[in-house]
Protein backbone atom coordinates (compact mmCIF):
# COMPACT_ATOMS: atom_id res chain seq x y z
CA UNK A 1 0.00 0.00 0.00
CA UNK A 2 2.74 2.62 0.82
CA UNK A 3 5.09 1.52 -2.29
CA UNK A 4 1.88 2.10 -4.43
CA UNK A 5 1.44 5.42 -2.99
CA UNK A 6 4.89 6.60 -2.81
CA UNK A 7 5.03 5.29 -6.67
CA UNK A 8 1.75 7.01 -7.32
CA UNK A 9 3.50 10.74 -5.68
CA UNK A 10 6.59 10.34 -7.84
CA UNK A 11 4.90 9.63 -11.04
CA UNK A 12 2.88 12.77 -10.37
CA UNK A 13 6.01 14.33 -8.93
CA UNK A 14 7.71 13.67 -12.75
CA UNK A 15 4.57 14.64 -14.81
CA UNK A 16 4.52 17.80 -12.94
CA UNK A 17 8.48 18.21 -13.71
CA UNK A 18 8.16 17.66 -17.17
CA UNK A 19 5.27 19.81 -17.23
CA UNK A 20 7.13 23.17 -16.17
CA UNK A 21 9.88 22.07 -18.99
CA UNK A 22 7.41 22.29 -21.17
CA UNK A 23 6.28 25.87 -20.31
CA UNK A 24 10.00 27.05 -19.91
CA UNK A 25 10.33 25.56 -23.57
CA UNK A 26 7.28 26.96 -25.03
CA UNK A 27 8.50 30.47 -24.01
CA UNK A 28 11.63 29.68 -25.18
CA UNK A 29 10.24 28.48 -28.30
CA UNK A 30 7.71 31.65 -28.89
CA UNK A 31 11.33 33.36 -28.96
CA UNK A 32 12.70 31.94 -31.66
CA UNK A 33 9.17 32.04 -33.61
CA UNK A 34 9.84 35.91 -33.66
CA UNK A 35 13.08 36.07 -34.94
CA UNK A 36 11.84 33.90 -38.20
CA UNK A 37 9.70 36.85 -38.82
CA UNK A 38 12.44 39.62 -38.51
CA UNK A 39 12.09 40.68 -42.55
CA UNK A 40 8.32 41.14 -41.51
CA UNK A 41 8.68 44.15 -38.36
CA UNK A 42 4.98 44.27 -37.92
CA UNK A 43 4.37 40.69 -37.55
CA UNK A 44 7.57 40.40 -35.80
CA UNK A 45 6.93 42.93 -33.14
CA UNK A 46 3.50 41.22 -32.33
CA UNK A 47 5.07 38.15 -32.07
CA UNK A 48 7.80 39.37 -29.56
CA UNK A 49 5.13 40.72 -27.49
CA UNK A 50 3.45 37.74 -27.21
CA UNK A 51 6.42 35.92 -26.51
CA UNK A 52 7.65 38.25 -23.38
CA UNK A 53 3.67 37.77 -22.15
CA UNK A 54 4.29 33.96 -22.30
CA UNK A 55 7.74 34.36 -20.76
CA UNK A 56 6.57 36.75 -17.86
CA UNK A 57 3.64 34.23 -17.09
CA UNK A 58 5.72 30.98 -17.47
CA UNK A 59 8.10 32.85 -15.43
CA UNK A 60 6.41 33.95 -12.50
CA UNK A 61 3.86 30.32 -12.30
CA UNK A 62 7.49 28.54 -11.58
CA UNK A 63 8.57 30.55 -8.91
CA UNK A 64 5.56 30.40 -7.44
CA UNK A 65 5.72 26.50 -7.44
CA UNK A 66 9.22 27.16 -6.29
CA UNK A 67 8.07 29.41 -3.21
CA UNK A 68 5.04 26.97 -2.52
CA UNK A 69 7.22 23.52 -2.36
CA UNK A 70 9.53 26.01 0.21
CA UNK A 71 6.85 26.85 2.19
CA UNK A 72 4.98 23.02 2.03
CA UNK A 73 8.26 20.97 2.34
CA UNK A 74 11.79 22.77 2.81
CA UNK A 75 14.29 20.73 5.23
CA UNK A 76 17.38 21.55 4.19
CA UNK A 77 16.18 24.89 4.59
CA UNK A 78 16.87 26.30 1.58
CA UNK A 79 16.11 29.94 1.43
CA UNK A 80 17.61 33.87 0.93
CA UNK A 81 21.01 33.84 3.56
CA UNK A 82 22.94 36.47 4.45
CA UNK A 83 25.91 37.28 2.52
CA UNK A 84 29.39 36.99 4.00
CA UNK A 85 33.02 37.55 2.93
CA UNK A 86 33.39 33.91 3.05
CA UNK A 87 30.44 33.05 0.67
CA UNK A 88 32.08 35.42 -1.49
CA UNK A 89 35.14 34.06 -2.01
CA UNK A 90 33.66 30.65 -1.66
CA UNK A 91 31.46 32.14 -4.62
CA UNK A 92 34.33 33.19 -6.49
CA UNK A 93 36.18 30.03 -6.56
CA UNK A 94 33.45 27.93 -7.98
CA UNK A 95 33.53 30.80 -10.87
CA UNK A 96 37.15 30.43 -11.31
CA UNK A 97 36.50 26.52 -11.54
CA UNK A 98 34.21 26.76 -13.92
CA UNK A 99 35.24 29.53 -16.13
CA UNK A 100 38.52 26.74 -16.41
CA UNK A 101 35.95 23.74 -17.46
CA UNK A 102 34.79 26.29 -19.88
CA UNK A 103 37.81 27.28 -21.14
CA UNK A 104 39.10 23.48 -21.38
CA UNK A 105 36.17 22.50 -23.45
CA UNK A 106 36.76 25.36 -25.99
CA UNK A 107 40.23 24.40 -26.37
CA UNK A 108 39.20 20.77 -27.47
CA UNK A 109 36.27 22.27 -29.98
CA UNK A 110 39.17 24.37 -30.98
CA UNK A 111 41.61 21.93 -31.52
CA UNK A 112 38.61 19.57 -33.38
CA UNK A 113 38.91 16.99 -30.65
CA UNK A 114 35.38 17.98 -30.21
CA UNK A 115 32.77 19.03 -32.51
CA UNK A 116 30.51 22.35 -31.70
CA UNK A 117 27.04 21.46 -29.74
CA UNK A 118 24.14 21.78 -31.96
CA UNK A 119 22.93 23.70 -28.56
CA UNK A 120 25.70 26.41 -29.14
CA UNK A 121 24.97 26.61 -32.56
CA UNK A 122 21.19 27.14 -32.28
CA UNK A 123 21.97 30.24 -29.75
CA UNK A 124 24.27 31.74 -32.03
CA UNK A 125 21.60 31.46 -34.70
CA UNK A 126 19.35 33.07 -32.74
CA UNK A 127 21.54 35.42 -31.65
CA UNK A 128 21.88 36.74 -35.20
CA UNK A 129 17.67 36.80 -36.26
CA UNK A 130 17.24 38.76 -32.66
CA UNK A 131 20.42 39.53 -31.19
CA UNK A 132 19.41 42.19 -28.14
CA UNK A 133 16.11 39.93 -26.91
CA UNK A 134 17.93 36.64 -27.05
CA UNK A 135 21.07 37.76 -25.12
CA UNK A 136 18.64 39.17 -22.37
CA UNK A 137 17.07 35.40 -22.64
CA UNK A 138 20.60 33.77 -23.10
CA UNK A 139 22.19 35.64 -19.65
CA UNK A 140 18.96 36.63 -17.28
CA UNK A 141 16.01 34.79 -18.23
CA UNK A 142 17.81 31.35 -18.66
CA UNK A 143 19.29 31.13 -16.04
CA UNK A 144 16.10 32.14 -13.93
CA UNK A 145 14.30 29.06 -15.68
CA UNK A 146 16.68 26.76 -15.38
CA UNK A 147 17.80 26.83 -11.94
CA UNK A 148 14.46 26.99 -11.17
CA UNK A 149 13.36 23.50 -13.04
CA UNK A 150 17.04 21.63 -12.67
CA UNK A 151 17.81 22.50 -9.10
CA UNK A 152 14.89 23.84 -7.45
CA UNK A 153 12.03 22.12 -8.09
CA UNK A 154 13.89 18.96 -9.45
CA UNK A 155 16.12 18.67 -5.85
CA UNK A 156 12.26 19.51 -3.71
CA UNK A 157 10.70 16.93 -5.63
CA UNK A 158 12.93 14.02 -6.35
CA UNK A 159 16.23 14.81 -3.45
CA UNK A 160 14.50 16.01 -0.30
CA UNK A 161 15.97 14.41 2.45
CA UNK A 162 19.24 16.24 4.13
CA UNK A 163 21.65 13.79 4.11
CA UNK A 164 25.10 13.41 2.38
CA UNK A 165 24.12 10.13 -0.12
CA UNK A 166 21.14 12.28 -1.19
CA UNK A 167 22.93 15.38 -1.33
CA UNK A 168 25.07 13.93 -3.73
CA UNK A 169 22.68 11.89 -5.60
CA UNK A 170 21.06 15.25 -5.98
CA UNK A 171 23.98 17.12 -7.43
CA UNK A 172 24.89 14.40 -9.67
CA UNK A 173 21.39 13.60 -10.91
CA UNK A 174 20.26 17.23 -11.73
CA UNK A 175 23.65 17.49 -13.54
CA UNK A 176 23.14 14.72 -15.76
CA UNK A 177 19.55 15.29 -16.73
CA UNK A 178 20.68 19.61 -17.09
CA UNK A 179 23.45 18.06 -19.59
CA UNK A 180 20.74 15.88 -21.36
CA UNK A 181 18.60 18.77 -21.50
CA UNK A 182 21.44 20.87 -23.85
CA UNK A 183 22.34 17.70 -25.22
CA UNK A 184 20.27 15.04 -26.36
CA UNK A 185 22.33 12.13 -26.69
CA UNK A 186 25.01 10.62 -24.93
CA UNK A 187 28.53 11.98 -26.10
CA UNK A 188 31.62 13.76 -24.73
CA UNK A 189 29.46 17.23 -25.00
CA UNK A 190 26.46 15.69 -23.24
CA UNK A 191 29.25 15.10 -20.48
CA UNK A 192 30.39 18.50 -20.26
CA UNK A 193 27.16 19.72 -20.21
CA UNK A 194 26.43 17.84 -17.69
CA UNK A 195 29.50 18.80 -15.88
CA UNK A 196 28.51 22.41 -15.82
CA UNK A 197 25.50 21.11 -14.54
CA UNK A 198 26.92 19.97 -11.64
CA UNK A 199 28.76 23.14 -10.55
CA UNK A 200 25.57 24.85 -10.64
CA UNK A 201 23.95 22.29 -8.55
CA UNK A 202 26.87 22.05 -6.36
CA UNK A 203 26.47 25.80 -5.84
CA UNK A 204 22.53 25.37 -4.82
CA UNK A 205 23.52 22.61 -2.33
CA UNK A 206 26.56 24.41 -0.48
CA UNK A 207 24.84 27.66 -0.28
CA UNK A 208 21.57 26.61 0.17
CA UNK A 209 20.06 29.70 -1.42
CA UNK A 210 19.16 29.54 -5.08
CA UNK A 211 20.59 33.09 -5.89
CA UNK A 212 24.02 31.82 -5.92
CA UNK A 213 23.47 29.24 -8.42
CA UNK A 214 21.58 31.71 -10.61
CA UNK A 215 23.99 34.02 -10.36
CA UNK A 216 26.71 31.97 -11.39
CA UNK A 217 24.68 30.25 -14.35
CA UNK A 218 24.41 34.33 -15.48
CA UNK A 219 28.05 34.85 -15.19
CA UNK A 220 28.95 31.64 -16.91
CA UNK A 221 26.24 32.61 -20.03
CA UNK A 222 27.77 36.07 -19.42
CA UNK A 223 31.18 35.27 -20.07
CA UNK A 224 30.10 32.61 -22.88
CA UNK A 225 28.72 35.48 -24.91
CA UNK A 226 31.71 37.95 -24.78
Amino acid sequence: MLSSRYLGTKALQIGKWIGFLIVYLSASVTLEVAGEYTKNEFLARHVLGVALIITAAALSLISWRYGKQLASNNPRRFGKSKLTGQKVVQFILIFVLMVAFQMLWSYLIAKHLLVTPENQKAVEADQIQLPVWNAIFSVVLAPIFEELIFRGIFMNYFFNKDNRLNNLLAVIVSGLIFGYAHEPQFSINWLMYSGLGCFLAYTYMHFRDIRYSIGLHFLNNFVSMI
